[in-house]
């Protein structure tokens, strides 16, 4: 629920980081491992290195790559005392990462004819402030002017005792707005308990029974569990904190109540990673409804608040990401999507206050979109290459990029043949140009092409016309 502001990263360890576990749970298929041997190294090497360098007791991990999960794998220990070794079939709290499946199940209504998200809020909840003013849309992207009823990164004392959707709307979604409704992006949780509560008053439905109904039990996330109203169990890992620099200890549990809508929910990693691809396929909802879903909320100034409905709207080297961290007393979450790609990386931890989470997603995307050390300071050039190279791999081509002749080239057996040809080699992991010169009026440039899974190299060769149009983009065999 909360998010996280961290400034320092603790670099001394007191605990000992358990050998990564792949022992099956509850169901064989939490336990995936399609990727070489080479990238599964990479992955469990950055991942360990940063629980030795925090302290954070276990990570579990699940990592989507053309569509499909092809890892999960779980680190270091779920439960200190005994010792209990995290295992992907574990459900750990996902935090504010539940606020997507509110988002989802308010498009859900709007597709039924049930409300629009562009609704006053004083239509359902005429009693909150200024309800005349707020949409729901609002409502789902932080824009409101609400207040946050837990930006703490450690759980306060009345928050150990049970509590209601209708007391925080009665006391925190009654408060002077902020700000202006529309003027300005401002995290906060009472957001999206107003929001819960409109679905279940508009749906007839508990928001948990809804969100099983319509979107786990389709999508086929099995351990999906509510946290709000029950504790994850024995078998589940435990929450810790850590005062300073000091060991290791059982977090506190919020009281029941406090995390409806906003942070309810818990699940293995695995799980987390089925809604990912629903995500990257748009499989459950609308196009209508994914593009509300997905494009970043204006406010009324014309600036972007780089955030959607539930999601924050990145970009990660040239790769447009939906992503979203979350934390609850003893866990903290990070998932990171990326829809061109096909990819996802899902990170779940147990230690409240921590960086883990997001610095194993931040350590373990590049190499799970083969993007190479120096994508940073990749030209225009190679960039544009590149991207061209991947979508002849995915059987895509942009067209826009190519002169008439060019066009002419690609047609269906020339594209037939690139894609049944290079998909195989997997995605490029260096592409760097070894040429350029001027010839015919155009600008000649060669680059030279390695994969991590394949020995095969290939050079690629274009010619670019003074308006940037391609007028040649061949691959051939290279030594």
């Amino acid at each position: 629920m909360r998010r996280i502001l961290i400034a320092v990263m603790v670099l001394a360890c007191s605990l000992g980081i358990g050998y990564a576990q792949n022992a099956p749970g509850a169901s064989g298929s939490l336990v995936v491992d399609s990727i070489s041997p080479g990238l599964q190294t990479k992955i469990d090497s950055a991942a360990e290195r940063v629980l030795a360098k925090t302290g954070v007791p276990s990570a579990s991990i699940a990592i989507v790559q053309h569509g499909v999960i092809v890892y999960t794998h779980a680190y270091g220990k779920a439960r200190l005392e005994p010792p209990v070794p995290a295992t992907p079939a574990m459900r750990y709290s996902i935090g504010s990462i539940s606020k997507q499946f509110t988002a989802t199940a308010m498009l859900m209504l709007e597709q039924e004819g049930k409300l629009s998200i562009d609704d006053p809020v004083s239509k359902y909840l005429p009693e909150l402030t200024r309800a005349n003013e707020v949409t729901i849309r609002m409502l789902l992207s932080h824009t409101s002017g609400y207040q946050d009823y837990y930006a703490e990164d450690y759980t306060m004392p009345p928050m150990m005792k049970p509590t209601t959707a209708q007391h925080i709307l009665d006391v925190w979604g009654k408060k002077l707005l902020d700000f202006d409704p529309g003027t300005r992006w401002q995290y906060s949780n009472t957001n999206f308990v107003i929001a819960g509560a409109i679905v279940e008053k508009v749906s007839g439905q508990p928001l948990m029974e809804f969100l099983q109904q319509h979107i786990f039990h389709p999508l086929d996330m099995r351990q999906v569990m509510n946290t709000d109203v029950n504790a994850l169990s024995d078998t589940d890992p435990q929450g810790y904190i850590r005062y300073a620099l000091g060991p290791l200890r059982p977090a506190p549990k919020e009281g029941r109540g406090w995390m409806f809508a906003a942070g309810e929910l818990a699940m293995p990693a695995y799980d987390l990673a089925q809604w990912n691809i629903s995500i990257m396929n748009r499989s459950l909802l609308a196009q209508k409804s994914y593009n509300e879903m997905f494009a970043p909320v204006m406010l009324k100034n014309g600036q972007s608040s780089h955030y959607a409905l539930g999601l924050f709207v990145r970009d990660l080297d040239g790769h447009p990401e939906l992503e979203h961290e979350g934390e609850v007393s003893g866990f903290v979450s990070e998932n990171m999507v990326f829809p061109q790609d096909k990819a996802a990386i899902t990170v779940l931890t147990n230690q409240e206050a921590s960086t883990a989470a997001s610095a194993i997603g931040t350590a373990i995307a590049p190499l799970v979109l083969e993007i190479n050390e120096t994508a940073g300071t990749a030209t225009p050039a190679e960039a544009q290459a590149r991207q061209i190279f991947v979508g002849f791999q995915q059987g895509k081509v942009d067209r826009s990029l190519f002169t008439p002749n060019c066009n002419a080239y690609f047609d269906q057996t020339a594209l037939g043949d690139f894609q049944s040809s290079l998909a195989p080699l997997g995605p490029p992991t260096s592409f760097k140009q070894t040429e350029e010169e001027l010839r015919g009026g155009m600008t000649f440039r060669s680059f030279s092409v390695t994969f991590a899974d394949s020995p095969v190299k290939v050079r690629v060769t274009t010619y670019t016309m003074p308006d940037g149009k391609l007028e040649q983009y061949l691959v051939i065999p290279s030594e």
